[in-house]
């Protein structure tokens, strides 16, 4: 298995688990990578804008009537345990936490963890944020009626691992929704013509060239029906959408892409992205 710049072995998934933590501690997801916010960092007005951002960019899949209440069931949430997993800068904690659940936000990074903790604390929203590795949650079994996670288990070193541990601490009956990379979405097939090809002969595996290709430390790809199988070996009634944003309806470098977006209806363009999207989200119940 590779990571990095070297290659390790499976007894080594400790060291990837490390080098996870200090990439997301280092570069954690805020949406203003390229693009700073123009406020101070971790004041209400740069987590309203960086929450504008990450709204606007899953609009073509994520919302109805609120921000993200077509993927998260937020109308049924309320008196339920709820445990995020990535919480990264806590807009969807926040969201669940508003609904009057009881929330428990985890992350592997310490810079997550604190900017999850600033933003409950100047809206004045009730969440329990920790500093977790959700490949061993610290929660007695049968402790949440509902885990929900966004982007952030595919970076894990063992991915089926925190799957057995979020049906270990759901209750019976308790519902899971997860993101995950999208091995049949565009970004995998424009990695796959723009650099496997080439560096096949080279040696370079596919795995190594996907996630190189992301944000992270490391990453997976996986198929609608490998998901499946895996959920299924833990859950019932598992289901898999997918879901993409504008990049994924339209793959043109950014500059090109807005000229272009302006032609086409926002009906089209989340058909189109929501075919060959970069996201995969399942649902199974314990």
């Amino acid at each position: 298995m590779e990571y990095g710049d070297k290659r390790i072995d499976e007894e080594d998934l400790e060291s990837v688990q490390a080098g996870n933590r200090r990439w997301w501690t280092e570069h954690t997801m805020s949406y203003d990578w390229k693009d700073r916010a123009p406020t101070k960092r971790f004041t209400v007005e740069w987590f309203d804008e960086i929450d504008r951002r990450f709204i606007e960019s899953s609009r073509l899949f994520a919302h109805n009537e609120s921000p993200f209440d077509r993927i998260i069931p937020l109308e049924r949430l309320r008196n339920m345990k709820i445990l995020e997993i990535g919480c990264g800068m806590g807009l969807h904690s926040e969201l669940m936490a508003r609904t009057g659940a009881d929330v428990v936000a985890v992350d592997i990074s310490d810079t997550s963890v604190n900017a999850t903790r600033t933003r409950m604390e100047l809206k004045g929203v009730a969440c329990d944020v920790r500093q977790m590795d959700a490949l061993s949650l610290e929660f007695p079994d049968d402790t949440f009626d509902f885990v929900w996670s966004w982007g952030a288990i595919h970076h894990s070193a063992q991915t089926g691992l925190i799957i057995r541990e979020i049906h270990r601490v759901l209750k019976p009956a308790g519902e899971t929704r997860l993101m995950v990379y999208n091995l049949g979405g565009m970004p995998a097939y424009v990695t796959i013509l723009k650099r496997y090809l080439f560096n096949f002969w080279r040696g370079e595996s596919l795995d190594h060239c996907l996630w190189t290709g992301t944000d992270g430390y490391s990453a997976r790809f996986y198929t609608e029906d490998i998901l499946v199988d895996i959920l299924s070996i833990f859950f019932r009634d598992v289901s898999v959408a997918i879901y993409g944003q504008e990049a994924d309806a339209i793959p043109l470098p950014q500059s090109i892409r807005k000229l272009v977006l302006p032609f086409f209806s926002s009906q089209t363009l989340s058909a189109w992205a929501n075919k060959r999207g970069a996201f995969l989200l399942a649902a199974g119940i314990k």
